[in-house]
């Protein structure tokens, strides 16, 4: 796949995570493809269902389950404007899905306050002998942005 593609998909998960701070979520959007067309959009509704799990990765893993009809996503991409926590990427792993494309790293959300695990997609992929594909730093700068308009329009510290 080409960085164009790449770049074009990463803006709906980066459209779906803007759409979550608009909605009083926290800046985490993410994007499934399959055959290069969009299964399912979603964004982050920890807060709003006061469900830990409901990070934007598994909220677009389940809607593409149902959409397909299907466990096994083999072929699709995902999209994710920050680097998968553990959860996330075991949820892909599981999923099948082939490719994961992300923009920040796990880094960049702990330093806006997320509480997170300090443990990359990598070190997980090589661990558990995954064959996910990794892409990161894709829209970096775009993708850092939601950070910013999080921690601004929540009244917090800009970094």
């Amino acid at each position: 796949m080409t960085k164009a593609v790449h770049e074009k998909f990463m803006l709906l998960a980066i459209k779906k995570a803007e759409e979550g701070i608009g909605r009083g979520q926290t800046p985490f959007g993410a994007c499934i493809v399959k055959d290069g067309k969009v299964i399912s959009c979603a964004h982050n509704t920890v807060w709003g269902t006061n469900d830990i799990t409901a990070h934007a990765e598994i909220a677009a893993i389940r809607r593409a389950c149902r959409k397909l009809k299907t466990i096994d996503l083999t072929g699709a991409v995902i999209y994710s404007t920050c680097e998968p926590c553990p959860m996330c990427f075991s949820a892909c792993h599981w999923a099948k899905i082939s490719m994961i494309v992300y923009g920040t790293k796990i880094a960049d959300a702990e330093k806006s306050g997320f509480n997170e695990l300090k443990i990359s997609s990598q070190e997980l992929k090589k661990a558990g002998k995954s064959a996910i594909k990794l892409v990161g730093g894709v829209l970096k700068k775009e993708n850092t942005d939601l950070f910013k308009k999080w921690l601004s329009k929540a009244g917090k510290r800009v970094y």
